[in-house]
């Protein structure tokens, strides 16, 4: 690959003199994260490539679908609705100092109009007197190659429960497709200083910058999968420095060092192996469990799929290696698949929600009121509503010590694709000759149950568009991926030649050779979290959870006794009859688990408060089991 970058060389030996490693930092998981970052990681030494994701599921679907109902109004795309213009805010204070300190800065950002951002950048850049040079990706957008392939009959089967989009019962309106590292190699090789990305995976902006970097082949899987995994540890900027880390109360908390977490930082080798650290002198914590936390979260099994390589996690190793430093090894690459990942996008409707607050008695019965009281106002207009969910959202403390303690919510959650009938077409407000789901949520309060008391605020009444989305598997030949170089060329990326076809399904086993139940001694009834560490997450509705154990003696405990059986019967309720895949990483002292379709739709769409999928793991860590009391003894989490 031309364009080697300068200032990469380490040690010489004999005659070959080997790159030091490269300084990736991630400095963005959201459009909401902390606006500093770019700005303070293009002032730090130990940093070449600043990295961000501003994309997800959900600002995909909205963006996709604004570009194709702009289209067809015939106007033209561009401005902020078409990308995520806090990339641009955040960027703006840092151009100064990514010029004079030749940083490059790799994002995914550009959503539905890259070439819009790429050239706003490419001016902003210019009006502040540097001469940095900006790129920009595209073939993410497979709208059209989507519509022809199922103008043909391609089923496009759904990851999370293989059904043919056929069955789905939504007209598709946009599609994305999920793009590698090699792209961003390629851009960085011409001499860009900013690459920006639509919908490139979440580890691909790291991975590209690593492959840049070290001039590693499109086979060399080794590297190409341990610097994937860097990649998936930084992307979600400060989750690897103790974001969402269950070990908070003592490590964070009890020490006052829960502000100001440091943005993440990892030192790619040649050889692929990794270190990760943090920003000096800010909050946060780089251990091993924070980085396992991280490496657990939407992860989909025993193999790491990406465009450019599959890593291979059933052996990865994570040790200490200093004060906020973390060494990464132990994956194993293989070819990637000859798909990738295709989001595909179509208008649900509209949606609104009411809340009324319920206290002390007979919670149960005070919601079956508001629900027989709510549907008999809706009278014919019921069937109306595709969704209709009346969910209780906590429990009274008995004997409660003040009226906080003895309240809970009530959640009315509706979906409809009539906008008139959820104030958000000719009607949109609330009046007492207007048919609509909030007039006939509240229009019941003076004949309600005991202490009825609804929400005041009646802005969530007020229904808005929401999308729904499919998730499959898109040929990667299919793909017309371009790089978009400032000096006006364009340069094709080609499909992998080396590729692998894996099972639709991950590898999934119980453990092998697991402890006698009883082996252990006696044992006390408490939570599971007392003593496990974990995480979990979301991919479209699948939902994925990973447990590790303190230490070696509780891990085999923990990989005896937790068993698809046992987490099926911790689920209770939440068990819908879903798949459920699991598996091992022993060096690591972590078992994992794959929840197939257990989300209600994902995050677009669901009616459920854990949209994400985020709170699984605290709900399964909250479960009562049996723990050896000597574990116990040893201290809570």
């Amino acid at each position: 690959m031309k364009g080697a970058p300068e200032n990469m060389n380490g040690a010489t030996n004999g005659t070959r003199t080997t790159r030091r490693a490269v300084g990736i930092a991630g400095c963005s998981g959201g459009v909401f994260d902390r606006i500093e970052a770019i700005a303070n990681l293009s002032k730090n030494p130990h940093v070449d490539v600043i990295t961000g994701d501003w994309m997800s599921e959900m600002n995909m679907t909205f963006r996709g679908s604004s570009k194709i109902d702009r289209e067809a109004l015939g106007q033209e795309n561009g401005g902020t609705t078409s990308y995520e213009a806090t990339f641009i805010e955040a960027l703006i204070p840092a151009i100064p100092d990514i010029a004079a300190n030749r940083k490059k800065v790799v994002v995914n950002a550009g959503a539905s109009d890259i070439e819009a951002m790429a050239k706003r950048v490419q001016q902003i850049c210019k009006d502040k007197g540097t001469d940095l040079k900006v790129a920009w990706i595209t073939g993410d957008d497979v709208t059209e190659k989507v519509t022809d392939l199922l103008a043909k009959g391609e089923e496009f089967l759904s990851l999370p429960a293989d059904q043919p989009i056929q069955d789905w019962g939504w007209a598709p309106v946009c599609a994305q497709c999920y793009l590698g590292g090699v792209g961003v190699a390629e851009a960085l090789a011409t001499g860009a200083d900013i690459v920006i990305g639509g919908r490139l995976s979440d580890a691909s902006p790291a991975l590209g910058a690593a492959i840049w970097w070290h001039q590693w082949s499109r086979q060399d899987f080794t590297q190409l999968a341990h610097a994937l995994i860097a990649g998936h540890l930084i992307e979600c900027s400060t989750y690897v420095t103790g974001g969402y880390y269950t070990g908070f109360k003592k490590e964070l908390l009890a020490k006052n060092n829960c502000t100001n977490f440091g943005f993440p930082i990892a030192q790619i080798e040649e050889s692929g192996e990794f270190t990760i650290t943090k920003e000096e002198n800010t909050g946060g914590i780089v251990s091993v469990d924070s980085v396992l936390s991280q490496l657990l979260y939407e992860i989909q099994g025993v193999y790491y799929h990406n465009s450019d390589v599959t890593a291979e996690l059933r052996h990865i190793k994570m040790t200490q290696d200093g004060p906020e430093k973390v060494r990464v090894s132990g994956i194993v690459g293989h070819p990637p698949p000859p798909t990738t990942k295709v989001g595909i996008t179509a208008k649900g409707g509209y949606q609104a929600e009411f809340h009324f607050f319920l206290t002390g008695l007979d919670i149960e019965e005070k919601r079956q009121m508001v629900e027989r009281q709510t549907v008999a106002s809706m009278g014919h207009y019921r069937k109306e509503f595709h969704t209709l969910t009346f969910t209780v959202t906590g429990s009274p403390a008995p004997n409660p010590k003040n009226q906080d303690e003895a309240t809970v919510d009530l959640r009315i959650f509706a979906q409809t694709k009539n906008p008139d009938i959820i104030s958000a077409g000719s009607n949109i407000s609330v009046t007492p000759d207007t048919p609509c789901f909030a007039r006939w949520c509240v229009e019941n309060c003076l004949m309600g149950y005991p202490g009825s008391t609804p929400a005041l605020d009646m802005r969530q009444a007020v229904g808005k568009p929401y999308f729904e989305y499919w998730v499959a598997l898109l040929p990667q030949t299919e793909i017309q991926q371009q790089v978009h170089a400032f000096h006006g060329s364009t340069i094709d990326i080609s499909p992998p030649e080396v590729t692998k076809t894996f099972p639709r399904q991950q590898p999934c086993s119980e453990t092998e050779n697991p402890l006698a139940p009883g082996s252990w001694g006696p044992t006390t009834k408490a939570p599971l979290g007392h003593i496990v560490h974990g995480r979990s997450g979301d991919k479209s509705s699948d939902a994925n959870v990973g447990f590790f154990a303190r230490d070696d003696e509780e891990w085999e405990w923990l990989r005896s006794s937790l068993t698809i059986p046992t987490v099926k019967s911790l689920l209770q309720d939440e068990y819908k009859g879903g798949r459920i895949e699991r598996f091992e990483m022993p060096h690591v002292r972590a078992v994992h688990f794959l929840l197939k379709d257990h989300l209600d739709r994902g995050v677009n769409s669901t009616a459920s408060y854990d949209s994400l999928g985020k709170n699984v793991c605290e709900y399964l860590r909250a479960k009562w089991v049996n723990i050896p009391t000597r574990y116990l003894d040893k201290g809570k989490i």
